[in-house]
């Protein structure tokens, strides 16, 4: 299995940026490869599996998203639109730092940090 994320690499909102990277180490150490896109901000949520299977949109999968705020996201199976969608990915990814577990040290009080802010997690 490849997974790869995209990553802003430019916050919108700092804790949230801060909080998101508390969970790069056990990703990596999982085999997810992490990308940040270096240029600015990137906000949309897509998926390929397979090269037959591809999400886009604007959900985030958490309450907020799928509940209160109605986001949605297209689903599309085996259409032209995946190999398009595919391309942008790998475009967009040539333009990210790739995060690794070097990147991902943090002295005690940033654990502790990062360790309060999963806490509060599900609310933001």
């Amino acid at each position: 299995v490849d997974v790869r994320i995209i990553m802003p690499g430019i916050a919108d909102k700092k804790v949230v940026f801060r909080l998101s990277r508390s969970y790069y180490r056990q990703l990596i150490e999982a085999g997810v490869k992490i990308y940040e896109y270096t240029p600015g901000f990137v906000h949309a949520k897509g998926c390929i599996c397979d090269d037959k299977l591809a999400v886009l949109g604007s959900v985030n999968l958490d309450y907020r998203s799928l509940f209160l705020h109605f986001e949605c996201s297209s689903i599309f199976y085996d259409s032209s639109i995946i190999e398009t969608f595919k391309a942008d990915i790998l475009e967009t990814q040539s333009k990210c730092r790739q995060r690794t577990l070097e990147d991902t040290k943090r002295n005690f009080f940033g654990r502790l940090i990062d360790g309060v802010l999963r806490i509060f997690a599900p609310l933001l």
